[in-house]
């Protein structure tokens, strides 16, 4: 496996692109000719964490610098896992080439501000892995597959959709996407360094790699004993960058108002054509579909001249307010909408003033949920396998328990105008109790 030009690259140190913090990512001429294609190079004008960089500035890093980070993670995975006689008696070189690819392309069929929409599960929205179909079954991304990697692309599609078959499949899925995987290995760190915030970059990733083994059955990526501690920290660290970064209550704020925005225009839209666009041209698109409406006066507080965030008026937790959240929390989009309109009804009557249907916004968790990080942890002397979560305090707390419901809040949100004014009602909880109940009965 080793004898793959790619992972041979990883020490020659020849033909690399430099990427923060100081990595060295190897670039052979059959990488070099696929990241050079249109259809990579347009990642290079989609940001990684797009409205997060309102709150934190620095976060404006690219879908192409995270690619090629996950990339170059997949050839540390493999390097380390040729070393485990299971995996490379399953797992063939042909194979490795094909999760490389995988890893390299996972995000070609991303689009500008993705995650929030596809949190929405609007109908006829596609998910970002199927929408990857359009540039790996046609144009130059194919060709160079078939002419250069002697791979089909419609395998490639099958590996980021989840598709794979037979135990090989399960195996390399699991890379892609689980508990550990070359995404979120990846992700959390960059993201972190971009935010200019720790938590993050604050577990052992040269440790978690050098952990990495199979399961029990060989159908999927384990840790040794020696991971534990590090694979810990990597818990700790999603749940805090999800509580501090991807959730913080501006986020979602930004979040809650281009998702209502969204929907405010989804008829006008062509899903399709919007979504191969890149970043600039996409808002440009919402912009102009928008005209003077309500959409206009949402999207331009996110992307005018002036930030203008809708307020924070109540925020309700599991722990804290346990009946309003699991009333609000993963309800579908739509229906949420309906609710934070009769709010907007019901506060218009009780302040005597006139309230805008999209003054008045909802930001509950989505109907699905996170990935569990459930692992197995090999124990060489006794030759065993035991659940990360069994032996582990602190993913017994961060993982076993249902992670959404710790990190993701429940918000409400208005325009600035009227926020004060919503968030000193007295019965707030009471008028948003009787909006869900006559949402259910709608």
């Amino acid at each position: 496996m080793r004898t793959i030009p790619e992972i041979a690259a990883l020490r020659s140190r020849c033909g690399v692109l430099r990427i923060p913090p100081e990595l060295d990512v190897p670039v052979t001429p059959r990488v070099r000719n696929l990241i050079d294609t249109p259809a990579f190079r347009r990642l290079a004008q989609i940001s990684q964490l797009g409205l997060v960089s309102l709150v934190y500035p620095a976060a404006n890093h690219t879908r192409f610098e995270h690619s090629l980070g996950v990339y170059r993670m997949a050839l540390l995975f493999l390097d380390r896992l040729a070393e485990d006689s299971r995996f490379a008696a399953v797992v063939e070189p042909r194979d490795a080439e094909h999760f490389l690819v995988a890893a390299l392309l996972h995000d070609v069929g991303h689009w500008p501000f993705c995650h929030p929409l596809e949190d929405m599960a609007l109908p006829g929205l596609p998910r970002h892995e199927e929408f990857a179909r359009r540039f790996l079954q046609e144009g130059e991304i194919a060709e160079v597959l078939v002419r250069e990697w002697k791979i089909d692309p419609d395998e490639v599609l099958a590996m980021l959709t989840g598709k794979g078959k037979g135990p090989t499949g399960k195996i390399l899925q699991s890379l892609l996407s689980g508990p550990i995987d070359v995404d979120k290995m990846d992700y959390l760190m960059r993201d972190s360094l971009h935010a200019g915030v720790p938590y993050g970059r604050n577990f052992d990733q040269a440790r978690l790699i050098q952990s990495l083994c199979l399961d029990e059955h060989a159908h999927r990526l384990a840790i040794s004993e020696k991971g534990k501690t590090a694979a810990e920290m990597m818990v700790f660290a999603r749940y805090v960058m999800f509580s501090e970064v991807y959730w913080h209550h501006a986020v979602r704020s930004a979040t809650a108002m281009f998702q209502r925005a969204f929907v405010l225009l989804h008829d006008r839209l062509e899903p399709q054509s919007l979504f191969a666009l890149t970043e600039r041209p996409f808002i440009d698109q919402m912009l102009a579909s928008a005209g003077e409406g309500p959409a206009y006066e949402l999207l331009d507080g996110l992307f005018g001249p002036s930030r203008r965030l809708y307020k924070r008026v109540a925020g309700y937790s599991l722990f804290q307010e346990p009946e309003l959240y699991q009333r609000l929390a993963r309800k579908p989009f739509t229906w949420l909408v309906r609710c934070a309109t009769n709010v907007a009804q019901l506060a218009a009557s009780a302040l005597g003033r006139k309230v805008a249907p999209h003054e008045v916004l909802f930001d509950a968790p989505p109907v699905k949920l996170e990935v569990q990080f459930q692992i197995g942890v090999h124990f060489a002397k006794e030759d065993c396998y035991r659940p990360l979560g069994e032996i582990s305090p602190v993913v017994e707390t961060l993982a076993r328990r249902q992670f959404d419901d710790y990190v993701k809040r429940v918000r409400i949100f208005a325009h600035p105008r009227i926020a004060a004014d919503i968030a000193a009602l007295d019965d707030l909880p009471a008028l948003v109790t009787e909006a869900t109940k006559s949402t259910a009965n709608c």
